[in-house]
């Protein structure tokens, strides 16, 4: 191997680019390397919010962190001076005309402590029992529930909900990343159901981003507050969470058909013309409610013969014509609305069985053609049949 030793040498290696200055030793001690270190978390803070951090029990624990230690990293001139070739942001300048709360005096060891959590000896940058700020996040939104005073008002839904399920007249499906949510969606977050009751108005946050508070109550009696992106984050973020669909029927059927629209049935409602003496006392709010892909003159034709119909003649009072739709999942919704108002009646079919129909209930015309409007409308979820009263009232 040669050994270049004159300036001549030097020189040649020089003009040729091969650098022959020896490296240079780091010179910073570790306490140096904390503190730029510490700095260099302030100026990511201010990248990302686009602002100096700020003291205050409305911030959240970071940024109360970073206020004090930029008002520490001012007050030192060994800080100053080490840091200031850095500072391309001028967060070092003296903010004279701010005055700061008495949490500017403590150092991040004491306001840690005087947070509830501790960080690591001599370190700066490093905290110990330090939950993230997502964890944080989190256990504040859950720490927020509380009881559901007007539960009685959506347990009817929850139910329904249920049994739509079970049903197959509601699916689940996989909650996808910044999916929207709307006033009356249903989740499954963390094994319960939610229902986003309300939705307040729309706002920009600190960090610039559209998002607004709800209310949103779970099937366990208890309800938050939480903002839009907080529900957003905890449905990302739980793997096994789901958004329920909306009753699965397809199209329903408008005033205009259409070219390619498909025939599948009827909705048809049924008055019983039996001598029975409860029903001929309540003619005229029982009603058989049923759907079918066929004729409905035909399908009634041997009524009197069949406990279906009650063992006599019955009256056809309206009809429905469906075009696109699921019709046994459309009936499943229709009975399940008004299972309240189901009749319980048992008959002896000819064989002397007792056989009980599931079709007939105790509801006015017009509370039915009503039911069918809402699904038409898709509003349906937004009721409840009340038996009480026979009228549909608002579960919002």
């Amino acid at each position: 191997m040669v050994k270049y030793t004159t300036d001549e040498d030097l020189e040649l290696l020089g003009e040729l680019g091969v650098e022959t200055a020896s490296d240079k030793p780091n010179q910073r001690s570790p306490r140096e390397e904390r503190i730029i270190a510490g700095f260099e978390e302030i100026e990511r803070f201010v990248e990302e919010k686009g602002r100096r951090p700020q003291h205050g029990e409305d911030r959240d624990i970071f940024e109360r962190l970073y206020a004090v230690r930029l008002d520490r990293l001012r007050d030192s001139e060994e800080c100053r001076t080490l840091l200031e070739p850095l500072d391309s942001r001028g967060l070092l300048a003296p903010e004279t005309d701010i005055a700061l709360p008495p949490e500017a005096d403590l150092d991040d060891e004491a306001l840690l402590a005087s947070l509830g959590v501790a960080a690591a000896a001599d370190d700066v940058t490093q905290l110990t029992h330090v939950r993230s700020r997502q964890e944080i996040k989190t256990a504040e939104e859950i720490a927020q529930r509380t009881p559901c005073l007007d539960f009685d008002t959506f347990k009817p839904i929850f139910d329904n909900v249920q049994q739509d399920l079970v049903s197959g007249v509601r699916q689940t499906l996989k909650y996808q990343d910044n999916a929207a949510v709307n006033q009356g969606d249903l989740f499954i977050l963390d094994g319960h159901k939610v229902i986003v009751a309300l939705m307040g108005e729309p706002f920009v946050s600190d960090y610039g981003r559209p998002d607004r508070r709800l209310r949103v109550v779970y099937d366990n009696a208890t309800e938050s507050d939480l903002l839009l992106r907080s529900l957003q984050r905890a449905l990302n973020k739980d793997k096994a969470s789901r958004r329920i669909t909306d009753p699965d029927l397809g199209p329903l059927f408008s005033h205009v058909e259409a070219e390619d629209d498909v025939q599948t049935g009827y909705i048809y409602v049924l008055r019983s013309q039996s001598d029975d003496p409860f029903i001929t006392e309540h003619r005229l709010v029982i009603h058989k409610i049923g759907v079918t892909g066929g004729n409905v003159k035909k399908r009634i034709a041997s009524a009197r013969k069949d406990p279906t119909y009650l063992l006599a003649d019955v009256k056809i009072v309206a009809t429905f014509k469906l075009a696109n739709i699921n019709r046994k999942k459309l009936e499943a919704l229709l009975h399940q609305v008004f299972d309240s108002a189901r009749l319980e009646l048992a008959l002896p079919d000819r064989f002397g069985t007792a056989v009980q129909p599931r079709e007939w209930f105790l509801v006015p015309l017009e509370v039915i053609e009503e039911a069918i409007e809402k699904i038409r409308q898709g509003t349906l979820d937004q009721f409840r049949y009340d038996l009480k009263s026979a009228s549909f009232t608002s579960l919002c």
